[in-house]
């Protein structure tokens, strides 16, 4: 498994984080850091993602382990008030008001994340427009199409300028066009900041990505550069248009045959070989 080199002041720090939903653990003793720039998060549905996601915009408790963000340990209630102004995130689904305009709801997250009242006008109108929703900005949400709803959901994501921004399948329901734009935003964005991305889309973690994470059965499978996974797509046998979708796949096949062999029953001492 490629390693990507440790930052020396992580914006996210995981130590044996574990996530149990009822009788099924979700995530098992995750180690992670993430320093600036665009990080990929891949893997298999019901591999832990999005679980890791909302433990990260502490919107879910962890069972387990420790989680700082920005130096901050968010399983101490004083710091998470802190944690929460500095972060962006978009749930694969997010809730909204449809009577609202555009405007109105991204002004309205602004003021939930405490954002000073004379700043947060022109906040808004700045993060609509990197959206392409300009045109927009006084449309009510319930007219919108799938598409420039997801953009609202980014708009208010990155209205205050987050350190730390968590997205989770952004780029569902945008067209080819707009997906391009937004891998754009991505890299702008990953040039001041920490962003972790759940995606499945390749070209999202070919072009945007600086390294990616697969998880998988609620384990680090894989970390290393896109590049580093194309390579390991480029000698394997096995489905995928392009090398990063072999080398995912040859990921997680070298990931579930080392677990399969950690099960194994030990030889017995002095048995014959």
């Amino acid at each position: 498994m490629t390693t990507v080199p440790r930052p020396a002041h992580p914006a996210i720090r995981v130590t044996g984080l574990r996530v149990r939903h009822r009788r099924t653990l979700a995530l098992d003793s995750v180690d992670l850091d993430f320093g600036p720039g665009v990080h990929g998060l891949l893997g298999p549905n019901g591999a832990g993602k999005t679980s890791l996601i909302r433990v990260l915009a502490t919107v879910a408790e962890p069972s387990g382990g420790r989680v700082e963000i920005l130096g901050h340990d968010t399983g101490d209630h004083r710091r998470r008030a802190e944690v929460r102004r500095r972060l962006g995130y978009l749930p694969q689904e997010f809730g909204y008001y449809p009577g609202f305009t555009v405007r109105e709801f991204v002004a309205y997250m602004a003021w939930l994340k405490e954002m000073p009242a004379d700043a947060a006008p022109a906040a808004v109108e700045r993060a609509v427009a990197r959206v392409g929703l300009a045109d927009r900005i006084d449309a009510k949400v319930r007219t919108l199409s799938g598409g420039m709803v997801r953009r609202v959901g980014i708009a208010q994501a990155v209205v205050n300028d987050p350190r730390v921004l968590l997205l989770d399948e952004p780029t569902t329901g945008l067209d080819p066009e707009q997906r391009v734009e937004f891998r754009g935003l991505l890299r702008e964005l990953g040039a001041s900041c920490t962003v972790l991305v759940s995606t499945h889309l390749v070209e999202d973690v070919a072009t945007a990505c600086t390294d990616v994470t697969l998880v998988d059965a609620g384990r680090v499978a894989y970390r290393g550069t896109p590049a580093a996974l194309a390579t390991l797509g480029e000698s394997a046998d096995g489905p995928g248009d392009h090398p990063i979708e072999r080398g995912y796949t040859a990921a997680l096949r070298a990931h579930r045959s080392r677990a399969a062999r950690a099960k194994e029953p030990s030889a017995p001492e002095g048995a014959a070989r």
